[in-house]
């Protein structure tokens, strides 16, 4: 019996820790580049909380860095409470460490009590405008723990200041819906996803490059996407192929894996591309399918991954 990547695609790919197959190209490692991957200036992360008032939230994150600045801004459902905006100078938080608490902008508002709780005085980064360790920020919504970032030890911290007792302290359910990176620089990107709550963190790697054809006759760019160090797709004569999907299998799971590199070759004053990665939440062949079913797994969140590419090279 045909495996359920062959059954549902012939250039489906199947990426886990042991193996990846069904594709021609799939035993071959990603295409080594001595070029530095470009730098992410903005990256934004959209969660979705459901308090244990059942009350749901959305809150995006976005941290963005430019030559003079780094910031990060919070914001809720539909800016109310006003957004959280951290303001910053060349290199140093103004206000590494700090609370703040957000009102809702009218007294009827039904828009909740916001607190948050944030300490990036020994956060360390690494090219992007992300910190990867020693920070937490924290969100609490209606006294309630609703998303920390950061060190997992904030939680407990936050706990023992607020008072709470280890065993009813309300937690919100969290889920991260879509991340989205903002990169300058050459056609090289690498970031990390992690495509549902409960996987594993997957190094993910795009890279467009010149190469022969037809043992060596002509050249032509060809598009090469990566995970965990595996191509999952390879995209020859990329100037007519500029647009197209391919389907991937990650930790058992569907992912639809679209790219959008028209301005790359057709309109170089803007010369971005687009890169989407998302999750299905059921077998359905077809792509991008509004799932209606009574029967959809409802604790299954699909997850989108964008990022928007700019070749300055």
């Amino acid at each position: 019996m045909r495996d359920i990547v062959s059954c549902f695609s012939e250039n489906a790919v199947n990426v886990s820790h042991s193996s990846i197959s069904c594709s021609s190209y799939a035993n071959k490692g990603c295409i080594s580049s001595s070029i530095a991957p470009s730098t992410p200036n903005s990256i934004s992360s959209i969660y979705k909380l459901i308090l244990s008032t059942l009350k749901q939230v959305l809150i995006t994150v976005t941290w963005c860095r430019t030559h003079s600045n780094q910031g990060l801004t919070i914001t809720f459902n539909n800016e109310d409470p006003p957004p959280f905006r951290l303001n910053t100078n060349s290199r140093f938080f103004r206000k590494k460490k700090g609370t703040k608490i957000l009102e809702p902008s009218s007294p009827d508002s039904e828009s909740s009590k916001i607190e948050i709780i944030w300490d990036l005085s020994s956060a360390k980064y690494e090219s992007g405008p992300e910190p990867v360790q020693g920070f937490h920020v924290v969100i609490i919504i209606d006294s309630e723990i609703g998303l920390v970032l950061g060190d997992t030890s904030a939680e407990e911290t936050l706990s023992k200041r607020l008072n709470f007792k280890s065993n009813s302290t309300p937690l919100a359910k969290v889920s991260l819906l879509s991340r989205r990176e903002h990169c300058t620089g050459n056609t090289v990107y690498s970031t990390k996803a992690q495509f549902c709550n409960t996987g594993t963190w997957h190094d993910v790697m795009i890279r467009c490059s010149v190469e022969k054809e037809n043992e060596g006759l002509f050249r032509s760019p060809v598009l090469c996407v990566c995970i965990d160090n595996k191509t999952v797709i390879r995209v020859k004569r990329l100037h007519w192929n500029f647009r197209g999907n391919q389907t991937i299998f990650v930790d058992g799971l569907l992912v639809d894996l679209l790219w959008d590199v028209h301005d790359w070759f057709f309109n170089p004053s803007s010369g971005y591309a687009v890169f989407m990665f998302r999750t299905r939440t059921g077998m359905d062949s077809r792509l991008w399918l509004e799932e209606k079913s009574p029967h959809k797994d409802k604790d299954r969140v699909p997850f989108s991954l964008f990022i928007y590419a700019c070749n300055n090279s």
